[in-house]
């Protein structure tokens, strides 16, 4: 028997410690949890993308009663990119989230289907996508999708 250690790096950061860009694109992030239909959960998400030509895109978790039909913030925002700029590349992405209470204080991080959705757009650009998970506490940054999904699964993999 082998074992396999997986590791990986996590920076977490004061938002005073981040690029000015960065900054930009949570504050973006947080302004697209106004966005969202979350009648349910009353749990507001919102993701902002930066693409290569610079121009950040928006999306924001909606809801449904059937619970199925409804979309996350991270996927309505990538999707939205790439119906409409699919020859941009995604340089980076913020995710913010609220409750009633206000913005969480730990952040959290996007789920099983749109980590794959992420790695998706890694993989068809080659290009790692950087991501900003902000809590008020602290923003985690991650360097590439594949560390959020370490064992992926890709198209090389049907080969």
């Amino acid at each position: 028997m082998n074992t396999i250690e997986i590791k990986i790096q996590v920076e977490y950061r004061l938002i005073n410690e981040l690029s000015d860009s960065d900054r930009e694109l949570i504050e973006a992030a947080k302004k697209a949890t106004d966005n969202s239909y979350s009648p349910y959960s009353h749990f507001r998400v919102g993701a902002a993308l930066r693409l290569s030509d610079g121009r950040i895109v928006i999306g924001a978790n909606q809801e449904n009663a059937a619970f199925p039909s409804g979309l996350c913030a991270e996927r309505s925002a990538i999707f939205a990119a790439q119906s409409n700029w699919p020859e941009q590349s995604i340089e980076s992405i913020a995710i913010a989230a609220r409750n009633e209470n206000g913005f969480v204080a730990v952040p959290v991080s996007p789920c099983g289907s749109c980590r794959q959705v992420m790695l998706e757009m890694e993989e068809r650009y080659k290009h790692p996508i950087r991501v900003l998970l902000y809590g008020t506490q602290g923003v985690h940054v991650i360097n590439s999708v594949k560390d959020l999904l370490p064992l992926c699964f890709v198209d090389a993999n049907m080969r």
